[in-house]
């Protein structure tokens, strides 16, 4: 059983730059937006992905803790860990709500089924439901020929039912523009009982189309999102439909 919220149908920061190499940049708190009109990139079609995977801490202890007590074991052989259960439950889910310069408002996400449309309103699309954490992860592709429509895109990613809190996963949400480097957020505060948080927010701010991180946190679901950015929605219980593992 889901646990969570499906909707009722009815002057620029500067940045971190990342390694050269990975041409990335990193919102940060300090750091915390960036305009896509600036470099080119209003345009097009902003690919947004979430990935995420277990810490390696969750297996059996840290490898440094075990060799300092037991430092003979350095001569053995690796062991190969295999994905335990609590791996296998992982599912993050990508969900965007939008406000469209027309006043109508709603949410793209998995759940419920809202997938979107990219060359239609809301003119964001989500490509699927990733449940098992494949490298792929979750994508959401977002139309900025149609910027002109657009008023605000609030990117956020929540819990599925029955899997580890966000301290357990370590969640990266990458938007890839159509022109300079791909943009990432990382996931990685310590927030042990959050399930739900607010990523990044994408709006038209005097005619720029700007990026903004938020990376808040919230015990609650998409409910509670809305009510922190005030969305307006109503909103009611939610299920995803089973499917083969």
């Amino acid at each position: 059983m889901g646990l969570f919220d499906g909707l009722r149908r009815g002057r620029e920061a500067q940045f971190d730059s990342g390694d050269a190499s990975t041409n990335a940049i990193e919102l940060t708190k300090r750091r915390a937006q960036i305009s896509l009109t600036k470099q080119g990139a209003a345009t097009g079609h902003l690919r947004v992905n979430l990935s995420w995977r277990m810490r390696t801490s969750d297996f059996g202890g840290s490898q440094r803790e075990s060799l300092l007590r037991h430092p003979f074991r350095a001569l053995k052989p690796p062991e190969v860990v295999g994905h335990s259960q609590s791996m296998v439950n992982v599912d993050l889910d990508l969900g965007c709500l939008y406000e469209l310069q027309d006043g109508s408002k709603g949410v793209v996400q998995p759940l419920g089924g809202y997938f979107g449309e990219t060359n239609a309103a809301p003119y964001v699309k989500l490509s699927g439901d990733d449940r098992f954490g494949s490298a792929s992860g979750e994508t959401m592709y977002i139309n900025l020929d149609h910027r002109d429509n657009i008023k605000r895109l609030l990117v956020f990613v929540y819990i599925y039912d029955q899997t580890p809190a966000f301290d357990r996963a370590h969640a990266i949400v990458t938007l890839y523009p159509s022109n300079g480097p791909r943009i990432e957020i990382h996931l990685d505060e310590r927030q042990p009982q959050a399930r739900s948080c607010a990523v990044v927010m994408i709006e038209k701010v005097k005619n720029e189309i700007i990026v903004r991180r938020e990376a808040k946190f919230v015990y609650g679901f998409q409910a509670e999102l809305d009510r922190l950015y005030g969305w307006g929605l109503q909103w009611g219980r939610g299920y995803k439909t089973k499917v083969d593992r």
